[in-house]
């Protein structure tokens, strides 16, 4: 059966994810716990994984960083045997082009897929989030364009930060991807995957993009119209 799965908007690790974030903690059940700072590689990651070691410890979880900022790094078979023991698994913000381009097709990425699977808790905030759809969007000059993510949720791009400055990029997302489910998430919210379907939580709201129409979810809300993730 696999586990709780949360998209999170961005402002993560902070005042109004306890929803998500203590749902992850509980389903981790105590397990070996990793932040995966990928998407920050390029920005003093060592600032990202210190400030979710501090989040989590507050609730109640001891949080390490699984190594992978790089492609090489996320090649090393002692990195994909510790991913595959873990049970918590949480994808920090950043740059979008860096988690596809570190995690793809690598072993630690099967390795945290295959541990999700098996029951333990996934997430990914802002770039991290995007990655887990068929399509992560990038800066470009002047529109975002699209890129192949990692694919675990198929047939959706998310579009985070939705309630900020992530509404700016909800039509070049349309016109790029014009089959794709998209999932608009706001700061401090998550779509989150449990018991076989998608529910709002956090401090805002999700909107989906599907079919030609749109529709907006308050947190407790179930969500309809998104893919499983498989």
């Amino acid at each position: 059966m696999t586990g709780v799965l949360a998209l999170v908007g961005g402002n993560e690790l902070g005042p109004g994810n306890e929803p998500q974030d203590r749902l992850l903690v509980e389903a981790a059940n105590g397990g070996p716990a990793y932040v995966v700072a990928s998407a920050a590689a390029g920005e003093r990651p060592e600032l990202a994984v210190r400030h979710a070691k501090a989040w989590f410890e507050d609730l109640g979880l001891e949080v390490t960083e699984l190594r992978a900022r790089s492609r090489h790094e996320a090649r090393e078979p002692a990195i994909a045997q510790l991913a595959a023991a873990g049970r918590f698994f949480y994808l920090v913000g950043g740059d979008p082009r860096r988690v596809p381009d570190a995690l793809g097709g690598s072993p630690v990425w099967d390795a945290i897929v295959g541990a999700w699977r098996a029951g333990a808790s996934l997430a990914g905030s802002s770039a991290g989030a995007m990655a887990l759809g068929s399509w992560t969007l990038l800066p470009g000059r002047g529109a975002r364009r699209s890129a192949p993510g990692l694919g675990l949720v198929p047939g959706i791009a998310v579009i985070p930060h939705l309630g900020s400055f992530g509404k700016g990029w909800v039509s070049d997302a349309r016109r790029e991807l014009p089959d794709a489910v998209l999932l608009g998430i706001d700061e401090a919210t998550a779509a989150v995957w449990r018991d076989g379907g998608w529910t709002a939580m956090g401090a805002g709201g999700v909107t989906v993009w599907r079919d030609g129409g749109s529709r907006r979810y308050a947190a407790g809300d179930a969500i309809d119209g998104v893919p499983a993730p498989g």
